[in-house]
């Protein structure tokens, strides 16, 4: 969970991705133009039934810190469930993914909420699936932050048996590379050093544009027309959807981060299969083997569920001996949530004690993964993009502890002296 910040009044909460963060941010902007105040937005995920919870547990606690606030709750858990949210007496309006980007939608909501929402009226989410046009939240600058994010992509085509997203997203939907080479020039000229490209399915980009314009395209467009970029990375990666132009242009821009995060999920076969997955186990290694042939110094993480419906323990095990295989550094691992409404949710469900304990075995590779990487980069030299509280992250994305002063927002080129496990320590 991350906050938008107060702006004049009104207060955005985001839980979940990068891409609802950067969407916060252009809510904000969007409900204090229209005037709205004294208002609390709680902008959703629906990824996992935790992270419901926990919006609902924001929501109540909002009313019962401010009973006069006016609590909107928009995001995919509103666009997938708003009968959940609506049933709630703290809830006074509940907007859709698609209306949250619309600023004719923060003006009826000023206006209902100005002269009253009837339980009829209370929900406002349209159908998602009807979308066809990418809305992206443009900021000129990211205050308070030294990377900025640009939202080049939406939606997803795919449907992976466990993930809600398509249905609270919609169809895959891609930004102009124009829009997009105008948008990163502007926040480059306001100071920002390091821009990521984002999206739902990134490498799905541009295949609903006029061309096609493929990832690798928009990637070396970028580079080429805004030289004054000092570092462009990607959020997560599909490694079946991953074009030709961008394995290249990993392998000769430097300027493109070494540092990847893979939608890999297992690494067992049949789970992948049960998955309705794209990949194989050896496809993903093949990918990751091109990745590092490309880039040899380029760092990995990747999306792995542990706890899928059906997975047995040797499955489990294949999983984790995939990850030292494939060399992952930053491993996110994640219990598997049924999300009402996708085919996952109506196989055989593995009992939530051991998918928590999977999960955390899971999780203990991941630390062993991650201190063998710390290790090898002690005694090298990085650059670092600064960040605030003696904070910043190297070119693999990997986070260090500054240990003297330095500029916020700068890049800074300094000695690894040790880690502590999480983190690197810099001389």
């Amino acid at each position: 969970m991350a906050d938008a910040g107060v702006e004049a009044g009104v207060e955005v909460v985001n839980f979940g991705c990068r891409l609802n963060a950067l969407e916060g941010d252009g809510i904000a902007r969007a409900a204090t133009a229209a005037g709205l105040e004294r208002a609390f937005i709680v902008n959703t995920c629906a990824v996992t039934a935790e992270a419901v919870r926990q919006a609902r547990q924001a929501i109540r606690r909002s009313r019962r810190r401010d009973p006069s606030l006016r609590i909107v709750v928009t995001g995919c858990a509103a666009q997938t469930e708003p009968g959940t949210f609506a049933a709630m007496d703290e809830v006074d309006l509940v907007l859709g993914n698609g209306e949250k980007v619309s600023a004719a939608s923060w003006a009826d909501a000023r206006h209902a909420l100005d002269f009253g929402v009837s339980a009829e009226q209370k929900v406002r989410v349209q159908d998602i699936s009807t979308v066809r046009a990418a809305t992206p939240h443009l900021a000129d600058r990211f205050e308070g932050h030294t990377r900025a994010f640009v939202e080049v992509q939406n939606g997803c085509d795919h449907r992976c048996t466990f993930c809600i997203i398509p249905f609270g997203r919609g169809p895959s939907r891609s930004v102009p590379m124009g829009a997009v080479v105008a948008q990163v020039a502007r926040l480059v000229e306001s100071g920002h050093a390091e821009v990521v490209l984002t999206g739902v399915d990134l490498t799905a980009y541009g295949a609903d544009l006029p061309g096609a314009p493929t990832l690798g395209r928009l990637v070396r467009a970028v580079l080429a027309r805004v030289p004054e970029l000092k570092r462009l990375r990607l959020s997560s990666i599909d490694a079946v959807e991953a074009d030709r132009e961008l394995m290249r242009a990993l392998a000769e821009e430097e300027r493109l981060m070494p540092h990847l995060h893979l939608s890999l999920q297992s690494g067992d076969d049949l789970i992948l299969k049960r998955m309705k997955r794209r990949h194989s186990r050896a496809e993903a290694l093949a990918f990751i083997a091109a990745l590092r042939q490309a880039r040899p110094d380029v760092v990995l993480g990747a999306d792995i569920i542990a706890g899928f419906p059906t997975e047995t323990e040797a499955q489990a095990r294949a999983t984790r001996d995939f990850a030292e295989e494939a060399g992952l550094v930053f491993l996110h691992a994640f219990p598997f949530s049924a999300r009402p409404g996708t085919a996952a949710a109506r196989m055989p469900q593995l009992a939530p004690a051991l998918v928590a304990e999977r999960a955390a075995r899971l999780r203990e590779t991941g630390a062993g993964l991650l201190r063998r990487h710390l290790s090898a980069e002690v005694g090298r030299r990085r650059t670092v993009l600064v960040e605030a509280g003696g904070r910043g992250h190297t070119e693999h994305f990997t986070p260090v502890r500054l240990s003297g002063a330095a500029v916020r927002g700068s890049l800074a080129d300094l000695r690894i002296a040790g880690h502590d496990g999480a983190r690197l320590i810099a001389a």
